[in-house]
């Protein structure tokens, strides 16, 4: 037989915030991702690469420090990484020492492309997601943002970095 159901069902309300949420979650991305590659070539995954890397003082971070950013693995970042290189956007070297550890630097070419590729991507941020809040709403988010990514990695602290 099976056990007793302990499952903590969510309610109706509960239901309704997680299917909005879900939908947020699905639904911003791909639209941000559209606006990237139609506007300046690039994937939402590769502007995050090059954004994160031209608020770096020397435009340089380690590639692990770059997918645990980005939540990805370092699999899928190497690949992104070589097609940045290909293009000129970056470099990648190697940090002298033990173990495979890499450093990833954005070029010239690379702040150039962000720093084209940002006044479009912060436009459609805006209208898509904070135009369309009152201030109090936006504070809220952000505590939500961040309460949630604690959840998930509570020693990432990822989430309080203003980036």
């Amino acid at each position: 037989m099976p056990a007793p159901d302990d499952t903590p069902w969510l309610t109706s309300d509960e239901r309704g915030a997680w299917l909005a949420v879900a939908a947020l979650m699905v639904r911003l991305p791909a639209a941000l991702d559209i606006q990237l590659e139609r506007d300046s070539g690039l994937s939402m995954f590769e502007y995050m690469v090059l954004s994160v890397l031209s608020e770096e003082p020397d435009r340089t971070m380690r590639m692990s420090e770059i997918a645990t950013f980005a939540s990805s693995s370092l699999s899928r970042l190497s690949h992104t990484a070589k097609r940045l290189e290909n293009a000129g956007y970056l470099i990648r070297r190697q940090i002298p020492g033990g173990g495979r550890r890499t450093n990833a630097t954005l070029t010239d070419a690379g702040h150039a492309k962000v720093l084209a590729a940002a006044p479009a991507h912060v436009r459609e941020v805006r209208r898509l997601l904070i135009d369309v809040l009152d201030p109090e709403e936006i504070d809220v988010l952000g505590r939500i943002g961040r309460k949630v990514v604690r959840a998930i990695d509570p020693d990432g602290g990822e989430c309080d970095q203003v980036r």
